[in-house]
């Protein structure tokens, strides 16, 4: 595969019209606001849960610090670890069956699970809250199936505008999934109660019927026929990813920075709301402030996705995008560890901001570059290997963060460093080799 840059390789091969690129129509905006919705509904899930683990690990978890760390890194992980699973499988089940009945499966699962996440907070469970986080888990990962919806509808040129559009859910996913934890104590004080998993269920069911009712297929015959995969385990679609040299420097580069801002993520919660059980927090949050903070958190996100990076993709290239946010994230969790010292709740907030934005953009660039060193024909299947590998550098983080801020408060945010120095330098190697596919470069 050649070492040119992406612009020279789209001016000199055009894929041929079954991939969508060249007579493509524009999704219609009802078919863009399902596919926001379905990414919305799994952040807003996951948003939901981070702020609500100081009081699960108080009326759920056993007493001991680095046992109740590991319960609550294990629930955290059980979500991403069936995302890792089963987003390959679904992103190759899409490529044989179509986007939309994936995604209507994966809105229906989310309506079941987020109700059984209500009665497992009813029923004060910590095996129901698993089980619920599992089949959440499994539900919400068609992300890569929506990522290839868009990847359908849009030309190579847009398509990291396409991919900023799911960033954009997944902020504000994340904006008003706190919000939901709020509701959950709406007092700051007594056991979590059930109102997050009713709201998250209803808002399912609303996506749901809108993918049942108004949303258009947008595979097109033939488009999947070389992706037709068969049996559930997913080692064909990671074969299937890495046998192409410039994807596998991809997936590595998502893995480790994607891994690295996991553990800023899922310890924040417990870092700035004060939890014996765990650390003392040098902040001293109030559980109020700790869901506004998540809030704050997912309103940069969707801000910056939805305006800077939106505007800036198409005339800077995805791994440029992707690099500079590595680099932000780096000085992000620098400061971190000076607002740590310094116990300063001003200095958190402008580190939060910083980290946030590199974080707006890195992500989506590197699932626009992916997209494009992909062959259409198997877009699903290779953006759910996409999304397993997140999952897994998510596993990893909620897994490794959370024991290591019960041993040491700033000790996760010295290993995020290190690994997002890494994430830089496979970033730009991986902007640097290879080019956008083409039927001549496949072939």
């Amino acid at each position: 595969m050649s070492d040119s840059p992406a612009t020279s390789a789209e001016g000199s091969h055009t894929p041929p019209p079954a991939s969508g690129d060249s007579a493509m129509q524009a999704p219609s905006r009802g078919s863009l606001l399902i596919i926001f919705l379905t990414v919305f509904i799994d952040l807003l899930g996951f948003g939901m849960v981070l702020p609500l683990l100081p009081l699960y690990a108080d009326q759920f978890a056993v007493a001991g610090s680095l046992n109740v760390g590991m319960q609550l890194g294990l629930l955290m992980a059980s979500f991403s670890a069936m995302q890792f699973v089963f987003a390959p499988f679904w992103g190759m089940l899409s490529d044989r069956i179509g986007r939309r009945p994936v995604l209507i499966i994966g809105l229906g699962g989310s309506v079941a699970f987020y109700l059984l996440f209500a009665f497992a907070t009813v029923q004060g469970s910590m095996f129901w809250l698993f089980i619920s986080r599992i089949g959440a888990g499994i539900a919400g990962a068609t992300i890569p199936t929506a990522q290839a919806y868009i990847a359908d509808s849009t030309a190579k040129e847009s398509r990291a505008k396409g991919m900023a559009l799911i960033g954009m859910a997944f902020g504000l996913g994340f904006t008003f999934g706190p919000l939901l934890g709020l509701l959950a104590v709406p007092t700051a004080g007594g056991a979590p109660g059930p109102g997050p998993g009713y709201a998250a269920a209803g808002l399912s069911l609303v996506a749901l019927l809108m993918a049942i009712f108004r949303l258009p297929e947008s595979l097109k015959p033939g488009d999947g026929v070389h992706a037709s995969h068969h049996g559930f385990v997913n080692l064909g679609s990671f074969r299937l990813a890495v046998m192409v040299p410039s994807i596998a420097l991809i997936l590595l580069a998502l893995l480790v920075c994607v891994f690295s801002f996991a553990n800023f993520e899922t310890t924040l919660s417990l870092l700035i709301k004060d939890n014996g059980k765990i650390v003392e927090s040098p902040f001293q949050m109030s559980f109020r402030q700790v869901c506004l903070t998540f809030a704050f958190i997912g309103f940069t996100l969707a801000m910056v996705q939805g305006g800077l990076v939106r505007r800036m993709a198409g005339r800077v290239s995805e791994a440029r995008l992707a690099a500079m946010g590595a680099a932000t994230e780096m000085v992000g969790f620098a400061l971190m560890l000076q607002a740590i010292r310094a116990e300063s709740v001003g200095l958190l907030y402008v580190v939060l901001a910083i980290v946030v934005t590199g974080f707006a953009f890195m992500q989506p660039s590197l699932n626009g570059l992916l997209s494009r060193r992909s062959d259409p024909a198997k877009q699903g299947a290779i953006l759910g290997v996409g999304q397993s590998v997140s999952a897994l550098a998510r596993i990893l983080g909620s897994g490794l963060g959370i024991p290591l801020l019960a041993v040491q408060l700033q000790l996760p945010f010295y290993v995020a460093i290190g690994l997002m120095a890494v994430g830089l330098m496979l970033v730009l190697a991986a902007g640097s080799r290879g080019g956008d596919f083409s039927a001549k470069n496949a072939g």
